[in-house]
């Protein structure tokens, strides 16, 4: 999501798009800081938020905004063998981008890119 005028911070932003997205109750979350800003493919500029939550929350994802919420252990992410930079052509341009598959889940783009500058802040 992006920063809405109502938004005092990142922080802000990130906590109020983690409720519309997946109903995570800002009470549940404590941030503990940023990573790097990220640039997609698509030129945003993104400011990942680092936060812990406390369990016992419930997820109510949005269906206009999520397709699918699933668990990933921390330990698979962190590890390297698990990160791999894949090629394809997208809109008629050859695109370069993080990869994690995960089971029969295939983590990437955006979404790989943050964890892997997570995986490179931690070790």
């Amino acid at each position: 999501g992006k920063i809405d005028a109502d938004d005092d911070s990142a922080v802000a932003a990130a906590l109020r798009e983690a409720q519309e997205e997946v109903g995570l109750a800002p009470d549940f979350v404590t941030p503990i800081g940023y990573l790097d800003p990220y640039l997609s493919g698509t030129g945003f500029r993104i400011l990942p938020v680092v936060a812990t939550i406390r369990s016992g929350f419930t997820l109510t994802p949005d269906p206009s905004e999520v397709d699918l919420v699933f668990d990933v252990p921390l330990d698979f992410l962190m590890d390297p063998k698990n990160h791999a930079r894949h090629i394809r052509e997208l809109r008629g341009a050859w695109r370069t981008y993080h990869a994690m598959p995960y089971g029969d889940h295939y983590i990437w783009g955006v979404t790989a890119g943050i964890l892997k500058n997570l995986y490179e802040r931690m070790v």
